[in-house]
């Protein structure tokens, strides 16, 4: 702390007390410690680096790679396997412009118009419009809510991180035509990235996502000479530690009967043992039907893009191999 609580950060004058400020407010962190620039990682190292490494569970020497070709994923998600929906999201930070918690007015100003200039280049599938949420019409954002696109403020770990300041100038959402593509710009990171869509076609919608990544960087690069953040050893820069590397969450939304009246918490466990992440859904339709879950893959760092995605595809094709099975044995 002494050695560490004078530093202010050249891009955007962040300090260690700024990094930490939710876990002094709250008890409750999952991780509690946000990032105000690239530079915070490296200026601050002594506290971020042993808190990455037991995170992600990477060792003090490793280095990350990124790989985004999608014509490297093997298959895809079985003909007839219950998936409503694929939907896989990156975040991505434009170098020299700080991170949402330290992230000045002007620079926050400066990513929206780089975007909303950079998004009038798309073409084919991923054409589409930018809406600033400053000055907004009441039926775009309605239509924004209906169609689960927005995100709003009044976040408590947001806010303390910092992340609300000047809450809504410089914020945005894109997407394209078929509501596929989405950007959030300035939201917890510069840039999230997602692309979506009904049913389980996993290497397409994969494909749709490395497109459009590189549609992004194209223009931003055009436009200001910038690439995005992207550390030799974390990965892809994001504001926060537990998104660094891919920065990546690919998840389906599934129906298991099986293991649901199997165990639910030996699902859990075999999750775990195929590095995949559950969580519960709410449904698309509002209710909860009480099978239908959210499995995304666990890691985000220390493996590709590429590989995290087949992990996901791989992990749920056998789920469900065995939800078969399970409900054979539990006469369904």
């Amino acid at each position: 702390w002494d050695a560490l609580k004078n530093i202010t950060t050249k891009t955007s004058g962040f300090t260690l007390a700024k990094a930490i400020a939710c876990a002094v407010q709250f008890n409750n962190q999952h991780c509690g410690i946000y990032a105000g620039d690239w530079d915070s990682y490296k200026d601050f190292a002594p506290v971020f680096d042993p808190l990455i490494q037991e995170y992600h569970g990477i060792s003090a020497t490793a280095v990350h790679s990124s790989d985004m070709d999608f014509n490297k994923i093997q298959g895809n998600i079985v003909d007839g396997a219950p998936v409503h929906s694929t939907r896989i999201r990156v975040g991505r930070s434009i170098d020299g412009f700080g991170l949402s918690p330290g992230i000045t007015k002007e620079q926050r100003v400066g990513v929206e118009k780089l975007m909303a200039n950079a998004v009038k280049t798309f073409g084919g599938e991923l054409a589409g419009s930018y809406y600033p949420l400053a000055g907004m019409q009441e039926s775009v954002r309605q239509q924004l809510v209906d169609d689960h696109f927005l995100f709003v403020s009044g976040d408590r770990n947001l806010t303390v991180a910092g992340m609300e300041r000047d809450w809504p100038e410089g914020r945005g959402i894109f997407h394209n035509e078929k509501k596929t593509f989405l950007i959030w710009v300035n939201e917890e990171d510069q840039l999230r990235i997602i692309s979506m869509e009904n049913g389980g076609n996993v290497k397409g919608v994969f494909e749709r996502l490395c497109n459009g990544i590189k549609m992004v960087g194209e223009s931003v690069k055009k436009e200001c000479g910038k690439d995005f953040c992207l550390d030799k050893k974390y990965g892809y820069v994001h504001s926060c530690p537990t998104n660094l590397g891919t920065g990546m969450r690919a998840s389906v939304h599934i129906d298991l009967p099986g293991w649901t009246k199997h165990s639910v918490d030996k699902l859990k466990a075999r999750c775990e043992e195929l590095h995949l992440q559950p969580r519960g859904t709410r449904g698309e339709s509002g209710g909860q039907t009480g099978h239908t879950y959210d499995i995304s893959n666990k890691h985000r760092l220390g493996y590709s893009e590429v590989q995290l995605v087949q992990k996901m595809i791989d992990g749920v094709n056998t789920l469900w191999k065995e939800d078969q099975e399970f409900q054979k044995k539990l006469n369904m």
